[in-house]
């Protein structure tokens, strides 16, 4: 039976416990406060609240797993690059000739004869390449015996076009001594045989790192669902041969190499940005980044911070505070009159603006070095390769690093909206997919590693607390059972049961979700958990994404209004099936521009960009001895 996921907080659980504890909160909203964000310390560990003092059961099935049971979330993985295989040159050799009728009717082209010719110096050269590479570089040049890079006993346009183009790699954060090959000077005192193999062995070189280039640019340097089980991202098929084939009858070398590119916007603003990053000098005011201070309090950073500040002012920043950064830009004391000017700072960035200088503000003011945003935009380019070249329109793209969704429609955002996304301990997932529905007022079906590890604990001590927290659990036939009438204590990680919440004011999914089938069970919805829009930091959920304007992007993905989508839900729980082809990608870049091509930096919540880092030193280590 297929159970509906999601990893959010199931608060008619936490309501039931609270009761059974004799609490009873002024509201529902107060209720919420107290338990996820009111001041009161909850369980960090889930927001399911501990099991009382279990009282004795009988013994668990055998082999159901015991009580110390959990269904761990994905790892990662130390990344290991394919080996690179020496070429085998010997199906290309010449075979001993027999004198047949048929050999003798044969004539072959000057070229082809030419080519023929030099193969017979590549029986010793040792070239590397990736396997799938090596294996093209037979099957093209066994059925076309031909050059396609060299001409009249030499390097022709096409090479000189090639190599021009493999050398300027670096300005798509490529490595060009990846695909470095050396052009064959002209012949001098070479003999000719001597020229011949330098240039077949030169063909082959070409050939080889054209192909790696071009693989690279579509498809990435590294495979990234063999980094972990977070990333989902579905094969970019090459065809090698083809390529080659291509390559071999066009002088439009750069153009076809070019293509392979991603061929949106974005990349490009983050080539742009490389550009700019890689010419601009390091910035001379540097702040501490883990400074953190409060009003009242003093430190030698803060007149850098203020230096920044009034460089960057704009009309209404420094009519409004510019008196006051001139008379109180050299203090070192955090005067109260600088509140308002940090605050509205603050709220500029995209922050709540509350006055304290953290990290946030001075990443958002001073900036990450020069080196970290060179490597966040290489990164982000990396990424960009793994995804479809073009983004579509209209198309949904959430940033977890942002914490934000945007609905982008014909170049333009019609939709912004701060999202919560998975604790650390919970992330969400990196990968896209397409927009199938939006359910009103939905059910919400327990994923199984909720079930395990925070419900089962209390289930064990509790059986019935699913029944009055208005939860449904049916068997593996669809049959609805009591949840009292479970015997809990017999399973481990493995439940034969499915749990899903009913509909209501309390549901962890709020009035509405939208749907798009994968595999990580993550969707966007509605929560009752609103005040956790306010922080800055927003990874708080158990996997998938919350809005915090859910009807705003329902009304969007449906082709409506938001009246229209307020009408829906007064009549209870219905699905719509969106009937337009609408992408929507949910994300992580740590460096990623603007509808404008302005690029912003964002923390790197879950680390992954140092893990993508290790992942492409891995690469370079395979690659290099090849070079």
């Amino acid at each position: 039976m297929k159970i509906l996921g999601n990893k959010k907080a199931v608060l008619p659980i936490a309501i039931a416990a609270t009761i059974a504890l004799g609490q009873q909160p002024a509201s529902a909203q107060g209720l919420f406060d107290m338990l996820f964000g009111g001041g009161i310390r909850h369980n960090p560990q889930g927001e399911f609240p501990p099991p009382p003092k279990p009282r004795k059961i009988g013994p668990a099935t055998p082999g159901a797993g015991g009580g110390g049971a959990r269904i761990s979330s994905p790892t990662y993985n130390t990344y290991r690059a394919d080996k690179l295989v020496r070429v085998d040159f010997k199906s290309l050799m010449p075979a001993t000739p027999s004198a047949t009728a048929q050999d003798a009717a044969f004539v072959p082209s000057v070229t082809s004869t030419a080519f023929r010719d030099a193969v017979a110096g590549l029986s010793d050269y040792e070239l590397f390449a990736e396997p799938d590479i090596a294996k093209a570089l037979i099957a093209y040049y066994s059925a076309n015996p031909d050059f396609i890079w060299v001409s009249d006993n030499a390097p022709n346009s096409r090479a000189q076009d090639a190599v021009r183009v493999l050398g300027e790699a670096a300005s798509y954060g490529l490595t060009p001594a990846d695909y470095s090959v050396d052009i064959p000077a002209a012949a001098t005192s070479a003999t000719p045989e001597e020229r011949t193999r330098e240039l077949v062995r030169f063909e082959m070189a070409l050939s080889a790192r054209v192909l790696r280039y071009a693989q690279d640019a579509q498809s990435g340097r590294v495979d990234p669902n063999r980094m972990t089980g977070y990333y989902d991202f579905p094969a970019k098929p090459f065809d090698l041969e083809g390529a080659l084939k291509t390559l071999a009858h066009t002088q439009e070398v750069r153009t076809y190499l070019e293509s392979r590119h991603p061929q949106n916007p974005e990349y490009q603003a983050l080539r742009v940005e490389l550009e700019a990053l890689e010419a601009s000098e390091e910035n001379e005011i540097v702040v501490d980044p883990k400074l953190l201070l409060k009003p009242g309090e003093s430190s030698p950073e803060l007149p850098k911070l203020l230096t920044l500040i009034a460089r960057n002012l704009d009309d209404e920043m420094g009519g409004n505070y510019g008196e006051v950064l001139a008379r109180l830009g050299k203090s070192e004391l955090y005067d109260p009159e600088l509140v308002p000017v940090i605050k509205a700072v603050q709220q500029r960035e995209g922050m709540k603006g509350d006055g304290v200088i953290g990290p946030r503000t001075v990443a958002s003011l001073a900036g990450a070095s020069k080196a970290d945003r060179i490597e966040k935009v290489k990164v982000a380019l990396e990424e960009l390769r793994w995804m479809p070249s073009d983004l579509g329109s209209p198309r949904v793209f959430i940033n977890q690093p942002a914490f934000t969704a945007s609905y982008i429609d014909s170049g333009e955002e019609k939709l912004k909206t701060r999202v919560v996304i998975g604790r650390v301990t919970n992330q969400t997932a990196f990968f896209y997919d397409h927009i199938k529905q939006v359910d009103f007022h939905p059910y919400w079906g327990v994923p199984q590693s909720i079930i395990v590890n925070e419900m089962l604990p209390r289930l064990r001590s509790d059986p019935g607390y699913l029944d009055r927290a208005g939860y449904e659990v049916t068997d593996s036939r669809g049959r609805q059972i009591p949840s009292s009438e479970v015997d809990w204590g017999a399973y481990g990680s493995k439940i034969p049961f499915s749990v899903r919440q009913q509909p209501s004011e309390a549901n962890a999914l709020g009035e509405l979700k939208i749907l798009f089938p994968n595999k990580h069970a993550i969707y966007m919805h509605d929560t009752p958990q609103k005040s956790f829009f306010a922080r800055d930091m927003r990874a708080l959920s158990h996997g998938c994404v919350r809005l915090q304007d859910p009807r705003g992007m329902a009304a969007a993905v449906l082709g409506t209004s938001v009246d229209d989508i307020v009408e829906k839900l007064k009549h209870g729980h219905s699905t719509e099936n969106v009937t337009r082809v609408i992408p929507v990608y949910v994300a992580y870049f740590t460096a990623w521009p603007d509808m404008s091509g302005k690029v912003e930096y964002f923390d790197d919540v879950y680390d992954r960009d140092s893990k993508l880092m290790q992942a492409l030193d891995a690469t370079e280590a395979v690659r290099t001895p090849s070079s």
